[in-house]
């Protein structure tokens, strides 16, 4: 007995189980590792292109290949199955990417100097394009799962079927929308993989040039400690209101939104302190998070840095950077606008989120003001024509100076190198996706999808303009389901913008109305990211949040109908009309939120909101109004008396009514 219970321990260490841990956690590091190396590689090849910038067949591909790489580092594969066969299948994948910009690398001369249609397709092209194609797809799926990869497999099958099956474009029942002769695969590689066009196109050029360097940017301000500040700032500012929890969310998250452009990393940089302040005051889960999802949306309409798809915008119209964000201005103002007379109204009803007794207080702010200089610094830049790559890392580069100065902000080795690992893998989510956008750029041109699409679209509107941007409102929401907003943009981009142009909408316009809603397609069930991360943190239900969120953004949604017709709302116009414009929209959204909350100085009648509601609408809808006139009576309008004019119904109408609630109330104290 004792020398059989002597050996057990010696079979035990012998078993080669107790060892799987020590595995995992050697691959964990050797993956760590990696991806410290290719981060640091991507941030030097980033830096040197900034300083001897590369034709577009030369850093496109090595700038996907990184992406690619910290991908598949990032989001291992998790199918069933043996371990070690999910691990190969992964390596496979990265030997492919290395192949890649192998292939990039040698072949970087003759893509370049290749007449394209004309010059043969060699079976390496082929071999590596097919194989390039694949990957990304494969990376789409583990960044943004089904959502974004069910719309570019549908785009492919459109681009083949009429090859696969040439008797396609004949058959009466498929819509003329839809026919198309279809392309090879040759034909296919070359558009996709060997040409500034598909994988390698605009998208893609505009993560190089832009993406990475304001990603870089927000992520190293947040390092340093000016994400906290923002937060503290927004405490300091509302926190002893009524509703001062959810006021301090919105007003930190738009300033965070001014360096960060990401729905989802705003919700998670500010929400992990804003979502449990909410909660301690009074807030239901569900509405905390909510209110956070939406005040972090609002951040990638918010200038000078925006979204991604901002930039795309850039890209798209031919326009210098710094002119998009001067148009953004007003609508972010105004986004924040809505939400914050939502979450007034909601506090005075319901007497939530008073802080004075919950919330500790924030450490000074006087002392850390000095973090406030490197987005000064890039809205100077920007505002003096300099280029936005130059301006964003020559901010980044002054995060890095002065984050010395006090020990709060300072980083040590490992703090800076999980903030360049950060840096590239938030780049990577962004790369990935928006390059995948561009096969179904690519498709949508070469089978005139677009053009189609938008005959369909008036003729489904009757030539009616109202109801045709109804109609694009709720295609980009529905679009826009599951997909980072740069891609729910592009898609938009592509079907609805050339219809708007069509109804006599401004080219700047259309693009904002589009990027507007593809925004707000981040916090509108079933399928909204921000709200689902807002949710995680609140330990709320998804869904019951998304409906909350989306209730709470229902003054916002109204907001591009005034811009799209009024110029002046995008820093298109005089400054009058500008003005009064800015007037007109602040009385709009004071009507509609009292409306939908039921509340001024105390609950409202069905009657009541009904009138205060129509009074807002009426400011909403004005220019469109002013739109009308003009085609049917084909003489000028005064476009800032009109909204004057517009703006005084309305105010009058809401003083009206503030007046008879005041005489009511006074009645009912007298009474009793």
């Amino acid at each position: 007995m004792s020398s059989g219970s002597s050996s057990l321990p010696a079979r035990q260490s012998s078993d080669p189980r107790p060892s799987e841990p020590r595995e995992a956690q050697s691959w964990d590091k050797a993956v760590q590792l990696l991806q410290a190396v290719i981060s640091c590689l991507w941030l030097g090849f980033q830096t040197y292109i900034l300083f001897f910038p590369q034709p577009a067949l030369a850093q496109c591909p090595l700038h996907l290949g990184f992406a690619l790489a910290l991908v598949l580092l990032s989001y291992p594969l998790k199918a069933k199955g043996p371990v070690n066969w999910r691990r190969a299948l992964d390596i496979f994948l990265l030997a492919g990417v290395l192949f890649a910009i192998l292939y990039y690398s040698v072949s970087r001369q003759r893509l370049m100097e290749r007449m394209e249609g004309v010059d043969p397709i060699l079976n390496v092209d082929l071999a590596m394009g097919v194989m390039l194609t694949a990957i990304v797809l494969e990376c789409v799926r583990r960044v943004t799962g089904w959502s974004l990869l069910s719309v570019i497999l549908l785009s492919l099958a459109l681009g083949f079927v009429g090859t696969v099956f040439p008797g396609w474009v004949d058959l009466s029942w498929i819509p003329e929308m839809l026919k198309f002769s279809g392309f090879s695969l040759s034909e296919a590689v070359e558009n996709f993989t060997m040409t500034a066009n598909g994988l390698l196109g605009v998208t893609t050029s505009t993560s190089v040039m832009f993406v990475f360097y304001f990603v870089a940017f927000g992520a190293v301000y947040a390092a340093i400690g000016g994400g906290q500040l923002f937060t503290d700032i927004g405490l300091t500012l509302a926190g002893k209101q009524k509703g001062g929890a959810a006021k301090a969310s919105v007003i930190s998250s738009g300033l965070m939104g001014t360096v960060s452009g990401s729905a989802v990393a705003n919700v998670a940089a500010d929400g992990i302190f804003t979502i449990p302040l909410m909660k301690a005051t009074g807030y239901s889960p569900t509405h905390a998070a909510a209110v956070e999802a939406v005040a972090s949306t609002g951040g990638q309409l918010m200038p000078p840095v925006m979204g991604v798809a901002a930039f795309v915008m850039a890209e798209l119209l031919q326009v210098p950077y710094t002119q998009v964000a001067l148009a953004g201005v007003i609508p972010a103002l105004a986004f924040y606008l809505s939400i914050f007379l939502v979450v007034d109204l909601n506090a005075r009803k319901t007497g939530a989120g008073v802080l004075t007794a919950h919330a500790p207080k924030p450490p000074p702010i006087l002392p850390r003001l000095y973090l406030l200089l490197p987005p000064l610094l890039l809205v100077v830049l920007l505002a003096l024509g300099k280029s936005a790559s130059y301006s964003a890392a020559l901010a980044t580069g002054v995060c890095i100076a002065i984050s010395v100065l006090k020990e709060a902000s300072r980083l040590d080795r490992r703090g800076w190198i999980n903030t360049v690992m950060q840096t590239c893998k938030q780049a990577a989510e962004v790369a990935v996706p928006i390059a995948a956008i561009g096969i179904i750029i690519e498709v949508a041109v070469q089978s005139n999808l677009a053009l189609k699409f938008s005959i369909l679209l008036v003729e489904l509107g009757a030539g009616n303009t109202l109801a045709s941007l109804a109609l694009i409102v709720v295609g980009c929401i529905v679009m826009g389901m599951g997909l980072p907003t740069v891609a729910a943009y592009m898609i938009g981009a592509i079907f609805f913008v050339p219809v708007m142009i069509d109804l006599g909408i401004s080219p700047l316009a259309a693009h904002f109305f589009v990027m507007y809603y593809s925004v707000l397609s981040m916090v509108t069930p079933p399928v909204a990211l921000a709200s689902i991360t807002a949710a995680g943190l609140a330990k709320a239900d998804s869904t019951r949040t998304g409906l909350k969120a989306f209730q709470l953004s229902l003054v916002a949604f109204f907001v591009p109908f005034m811009f799209v017709f009024e110029p002046a709302l995008l820093a298109q116009g005089p400054w009058d009309r500008t003005l009064t414009g800015l007037l007109a929209l602040a009385l709009g959204a004071l009507g509609w939120a009292v409306a939908l909350e039921g509340h001024l100085r105390h609950a409202l009648s069905a009657l009541q909101r009904c009138v205060v509601g129509c009074a807002g609408l009426m400011i909403f809808l004005a220019p469109l109004i002013v739109d009308r006139l003009v085609k049917n009576s084909g003489q000028t309008v005064g476009g800032a008396r009109f909204w004057v004019w517009s703006s005084a119904i309305g105010l009058l109408v809401i003083s009206l009514l503030w007046c008879i609630l005041r005489k009511q109330k006074e009645t009912a104290d007298a009474n009793s």
